[in-house]
């Protein structure tokens, strides 16, 4: 039997805390916290308490605990998108394996340097690609591998973000402002330049790209909307961005409709009360007037791809849609794939194979029986971590879906030049010269 590999993990927030750290009551085999750090002394005492750390073990930074002799074989890193080169160049250069939450960098120079530093220190670097290991797109995986349409010439995808998300993660959290953190296209999509080219084993030649925040600015509040939701707001009723109805009432997102987790647990991550709740929107960043923050990150956004066989992609990111979900649609030359991915209802999911003929014959996947488990990323962050753990612990040595740096870079190149298209008017970027 394998040893269980012991890992330590920078960043206590939704992911580092109530993602990955989870993942070793689910594999105890496997998965042993040995350290964790973060700047907020709250979040490493929860972490104590429920994973039974001492206090040496609980560092109040990245880097007071990679100061440190090696602790463990892994370090998972979980910070914000501009803290996560460093923290993972200090980690490799100490011979931890990295777990890196995406993406990497919103630096093209980062992201070469961090690629040269684990080649030359030998340890792996795995990117939180997670969508790949979804029971739905690994059956879309498979289907298209196996010549089900034929060869895929055209991809056509939508990232419906969710009009609740946009505005939690987008308009008042930590992803809101790209000087902070990253453009959306590189934070919120960067899934989707690694997914659809991956399945359908596409590279990317040029792209182009327009987009912009159309709704969440001063000059589109509403007439006598407050700077906060519970302050005295007068345009608050009939507001769908109200934040005590989002974070309160809504059928998925509310306290008061039986909700427990995200986004509840990041405004009160010692556990969610109403009583809670209203303090921190009437305190926090979370209580703020969508149309009062300082986010400057697109509410929507359109690429075209071209690929290097000739074949081409269109992608759309939109904040304003009803569900949190991903649409798209394969073009094959003997058929299409049809995929739909509600990460909240994946009862909602859909997978259709349409193929040409006298008559075209159409196949209905039954999504909910690929797995008894869509948690996560729709399935997915659990079976990475497992297979991070797996391979630290040397049971496997490579995987059809791990996402190493090599493999995730591609897709932050093709993110990267967007964001330089949409910024430069829309000019064809091609993806060899901008790198």
């Amino acid at each position: 039997m394998k040893k269980c590999a012991e890992i330590a993990i920078i960043g206590l927030g939704n992911r580092g805390r109530d993602v990955y750290a989870k993942a070793s009551k689910l594999y105890p085999d496997k998965m042993k916290i040995i350290a964790v750090a973060d700047t907020d002394p709250e979040k490493t005492a929860l972490m104590a308490m429920e994973y039974d750390l001492c206090e040496g073990a609980c560092f109040g930074s990245g880097e007071e605990l990679l100061k440190q002799e090696r602790l463990a074989d892994a370090v998972i890193i979980a910070t914000q998108d501009r803290q996560h080169v460093d923290h993972a160049v200090l980690a490799l250069e100490k011979g931890y394996h990295v777990l890196l939450e995406k993406p990497v960098s919103p630096k093209l120079s980062e992201c070469v340097r961090l690629a040269e530093t684990a080649r030359r220190c030998g340890r792996m670097v795995i990117v939180c690609h997670v969508l790949r290991y979804t029971p739905i797109y690994r059956k879309v995986k498979e289907l298209l591998d196996g010549g089900s349409i034929g060869d895929v010439v055209s991809i056509t995808a939508t990232e419906n973000v969710g009009w609740f998300h946009q505005a939690h993660s987008f308009v008042r959290g930590n992803w809101a402002n790209s000087e902070k953190s990253s453009p959306m296209i590189l934070q919120k999509c960067c899934h989707d330049m690694d997914l659809y080219p991956w399945l359908a084993d596409k590279t990317c030649e040029s792209v182009s790209s327009y987009g912009g925040t159309y709704l969440f600015k001063p000059e589109k509040a509403p007439e006598g909307a407050g700077k906060r939701c519970l302050d005295g707001c007068r345009a608050k009723e009939g507001c769908p961005f109200d934040a005590e109805s989002i974070y309160l009432d809504n059928k998925l997102t509310g306290f008061r409709r039986g909700n427990r987790g995200w986004p509840l647990n990041v405004l009160v991550p010692s556990g969610p009360t109403e009583e809670k709740i209203v303090e921190a929107l009437k305190t926090g960043d979370y209580g703020r007037c969508v149309y009062h923050c300082d986010n400057n990150v697109v509410d929507h956004q359109v690429v075209n791809m071209n690929m290097t066989d000739g074949t081409t992609m269109s992608f759309t990111m939109c904040a304003f849609t009803p569900d949190v979900a991903r649409y798209a649609r394969f073009m094959g030359t003997e058929g299409e794939l049809i995929v739909n991915m509600n990460v909240q209802e994946p009862e909602k999911c859909g997978l259709v194979v349409r193929r040409f003929g006298a008559e075209v014959t159409e196949e209905r996947i039954d999504v909910m029986s690929l797995s008894n488990d869509f948690s996560g990323h729709g399935g997915g962050d659990q079976v990475l971590t497992e297979e991070f753990l797996d391979l630290v612990r040397g049971e496997k040595r490579e995987s059809a879906y791990i996402t190493s740096l090599d493999r995730s870079l591609e897709s932050h190149y093709c993110a990267l030049a967007a964001e330089y298209s949409r910024t430069h008017g829309g000019i064809p970027v091609k993806i060899k010269e901008f790198v």
